[in-house]
């Protein structure tokens, strides 16, 4: 039943071919991703195997990643992703041997997968849990490490109607979690391979950290003004961020969406009632003009929020937010909106009180302009925020204690 499950989705994918951006870059990157194995796979060498999701959660196993490249270079690394938002951007990636697309999860592609790179083990970064992947690595005898893995009790697993999922765990060597709860629920459903670690993207923010470029012409569109910087935004973040801009000329803003289209570019320049700047477009004269800049370009926000008193990170009026630790790392509040409550890392700082979650204009207003008028508040919730991270890092140290100790 699950292959034809498997089957039914691709079918649904090959239709949403023609209407969908993100379908055509992943249906295309799935007919490359069999020639990808049979040209770049060195039949001598050893692979270890990476699965990230996507974008985030290859930020997540990139610390290990490279710890395993540094620490044992007598293996290769094969990189994969499922979605395109992750491939299209580190499809050039060089922590890794080859990059491709996961082959839909059939059994006549898992089969063959298995014969071109033969992995020696496998990592699987937060979730994703393919049942006839896991099933052909435990029948090969391939340990399948699942790494800053996080669960929750609403997910089938822990209810008597998905009884018949828990299989999948079953094939599971170890579970690296980021907290508690997930070590908690495991141990209820009779998993004890469990270690609680955190979330290896601590370690990765706070390598970000210690490597920032230094953008100067970021530095010289702030121009010491106190400067917001709102990172993956979408419609709806824009929608409240922009408004209060406008109406103070005292503070600057970098606008970082999510979605760098052309069409969004002009809907948010067309909002702004203000000076604007593509980055693209910026020139020594023209960026220290600007009062908002608008990131039109990927690999950089990560150092740009260094720059910034107060960072909004975006997706909480939809899909769920981004990159809290990414932003927090600079000892910054950071806000967001309301859909965040799979996320450990912002529930821990929304009761801290280094994040701070907004449902409106109204709640937005009211932060921003107590940030503007107490900077000792500002002070204090930006302290909060970078000591949070620092506190949690080491999961990547954890990690690889355990798989020393085993190999």
């Amino acid at each position: 039943m699950y292959s034809i499950g498997i089957y039914i989705y691709v079918l649904g994918i090959l239709l949403a071919y023609p209407f969908n951006k993100k379908v055509r870059l992943m249906v295309k990157g799935h007919i490359n991703t069999f020639r990808i194995l049979h040209r770049e796979v060195d039949k001598s060498a050893r692979y270890v195997w990476f699965h990230a999701a996507s974008l985030g959660e290859f930020e997540q196993g990139r610390p290990l990643m490279e710890r395993f490249r540094r620490e044992h270079p007598e293996y290769k690394i094969l990189l994969t992703f499922f979605s395109p938002s992750g491939y299209e951007v580190r499809k050039n990636y060089a922590g890794a041997d080859i990059i491709c697309y996961l082959p839909f999860d059939t059994p006549g592609n898992v089969m063959s997968f298995m014969r071109l790179v033969r992995p020696e083990m496998a990592f699987f970064i937060k979730y994703e849990y393919w049942a006839n992947f896991f099933q052909a690595c435990h029948m090969l005898h391939i340990p399948i490490y699942m790494v800053s893995a996080i669960f929750r009790p609403s997910q089938s697993f822990f209810h008597w109607w998905g009884f018949p999922l828990r299989h999948v765990l079953r094939h599971v060597t170890h579970f690296f979690v980021q907290n508690m709860e997930s070590q908690s629920l495991l141990k209820g459903i009779g998993y004890t391979n469990v270690t609680l670690t955190g979330d290896t993207r601590f370690d990765r923010v706070i390598d970000i950290n210690r490597q920032a470029k230094n953008l100067p012409a970021v530095e010289r569109f702030k121009n010491g003004s106190p400067l917001l910087v709102a990172g993956s935004s979408w419609t709806p973040d824009e929608d409240i961020i922009i408004p209060y801009f406008n109406r103070h000329p005292e503070m600057k803003l970098v606008l970082a969406p999510h979605v760098i289209d052309e069409w969004h570019l002009r809907e948010i320049e067309g909002k702004l009632q203000r000076s604007v700047l593509r980055l693209s477009q910026a020139t020594t004269e023209t960026i220290t003009k600007a009062d908002c800049l608008i990131v039109d370009c990927f690999g950089l926000l990560s150092s740009i929020y260094r720059y910034g008193e107060v960072a909004y990170v975006g997706g909480g009026f939809g899909v769920g937010i981004h990159n809290v630790p990414e932003a927090a790392v600079y000892g910054i509040p950071v806000l967001f909106g309301p859909n965040n409550k799979k996320f450990q890392e912002a529930q821990d700082l929304l009761r801290l009180g280094g994040c701070f979650e907004v449902h409106d204009a109204s709640s937005f207003d009211g932060l921003m302009d107590r940030f503007s008028s107490d900077p000792t508040f500002l002070a204090r919730c930006g302290q909060i925020s970078g000591d949070y991270i620092r506190h949690n890092a080491g999961a990547c140290d954890a990690i690889w204690q355990y798989l020393e100790g085993k190999n």
